[in-house]
């Protein structure tokens, strides 16, 4: 069995915090077997690394290693891109395709990102997990496939299954084996040493001299929050090696390279329940306009079928309450004047004395529910497209917002040509 010290040697692992070691053993101690791995942690902490050492170790090795970005492949080819799909199973699906358990089948398959899985797609993952059965899409073929397992996360999924967004059963199956990787701020003596390992990288990309910290500057670095983690540290190693022509770093001129961690300024501090919570305040609203316009047109039905069967005179008599209603509360506003000739001889031209057949009776009633319809297709593109802007663009934030799936988001997009 390999050692820590060489394994970090090997994938180029900088630090010696006891819970990186930790996890590193982990993994060291369970390459060996084919059991399920779960590596959990915040976004950059370099989760990407544990599966490669797992693969390496294990009797597996010289099979293939695929590491798959869940978040990153949209809903809808999601499955085609895991399980592979049959010619014609979908518009575009030309010829037959191996999805990647099919072509890793032997080796090693990362599923990064596991939690932005669709749940149909759970059910599928669940299935290769129990028994390593799948069905490529528009086939009942039933295939078998021996992959190892590794997958990795940075939300929490207990929170992702109480709000119904994560199968419990899928989680108990990924996480045999649970490998969590500390954020930066935990690893505090490791900051210096991968800043000083990255400048060094840079300073040899850019044939630049290497950057000094001051003692300042250092204490600077480890007090930071780095909400980006390792990814974060090197980004700013790199900007200050490019734009720095003095090569001692002061704490002063570390600190402009390095944004507020407090407010709103970073998108990992934006509190995503305020905007969801004011978000879904603003539909509520929208949804009562529509409803009160449903309504009012429901009254103007009535009064339509009211004057179509008893004439303008007979209508205003019986029913003075519902014209008011439409027509306004205020007096003068109330004083409609009627035309005594039958509704139907202005709507239905055409119409003769027996106009008082259920199609002639009807047919106004059935232009205002076409009316409503074309109202409620424009509420909702206005929704459709206030959510999209609001989000950048991006589908998957937008139909969470909207409360539907971001299947049905790209339906209405076509659909409405937007």
């Amino acid at each position: 069995m390999e050692s820590v010290q060489n394994i970090k040697q090997r994938f180029e692992i900088i630090g010696n915090d006891p819970k990186l070691n930790r996890a590193i053993e982990k993994a060291i101690q369970v390459a060996p077997t084919d059991i399920s791995v779960l590596v959990t942690g915040e976004s950059g902490v370099g989760k990407e690394n544990i599966p490669r050492i797992i693969h390496s170790l294990s009797h597996r090795k010289h099979g293939k290693y695929i590491a798959v970005n869940c978040g990153a492949i949209p809903e809808g080819t999601i499955d085609s891109e895991l399980f592979g799909h049959e010619k014609g199973a979908f518009t575009g699906a030309t010829s037959t395709r191996e999805g990647y358990f099919e072509v890793a089948n032997g080796g090693t398959i990362f599923l990064d990102e596991v939690g932005e899985l669709p749940l149909t797609t759970q059910v599928r993952l669940l299935r290769i997990l129990e028994n390593g059965e799948f069905l490529k899409v528009g086939s009942s073929q039933v295939q078998k496939t021996d992959v190892r397992i590794v997958a990795a996360t940075n939300v929490n999924l207990f929170s992702a299954i109480e709000k119904g967004k994560f199968r419990e059963d899928l989680y108990y199956r990924l996480s045999t084996v649970d490998i969590n990787l500390p954020p930066l701020r935990d690893r505090k003596d490791d900051i210096h040493l991968l800043f000083r390992k990255f400048a060094a990288d840079f300073a040899h990309k850019y044939k630049m001299p290497p950057l000094k910290l001051d003692d300042n500057a250092v204490q600077l670095l480890q007090k930071y929050r780095w909400s980006g983690n390792i990814r974060q540290l090197r980004n700013v190693a790199e900007q200050i090696s490019v734009l720095e022509t003095n090569r001692d770093i002061s704490g002063a001129t570390l600190q402009t390279y390095l944004p507020p961690t407090e407010g709103n300024n970073l998108p990992s501090v934006i509190n995503s329940n305020k905007a969801e919570s004011d978000f879904s305040t603003e539909r509520d609203i929208l949804y009562k306009v529509l409803f009160d316009m449903k309504s009012d047109l429901n009254d103007l039905k009535k009064l339509t079928l009211e004057l179509m069967k008893s004439g303008a005179a007979k209508a205003q008599d019986i029913n003075p309450n519902l014209i008011q209603k439409i027509y306004g509360s205020k007096e003068e506003d109330s004083e409609i004047e009627f035309e005594e000739q039958p509704v139907t001889a202005v709507m239905n031209p055409n119409h003769n004395e027996n106009y008082n057949n259920s199609e002639d009776n009807y047919l106004f009633a059935e232009t205002i529910e076409e009316e409503e319809i074309l109202r409620l297709e424009q509420k909702e593109i206005e929704m459709i497209k206030k959510s999209l802007e609001k989000n950048k663009g991006k589908r998957k934030a937008a139909a969470d917002e909207l409360g539907i799936s971001e299947r049905t988001l790209y339906r209405k997009i076509k659909q409405f040509d937007l």
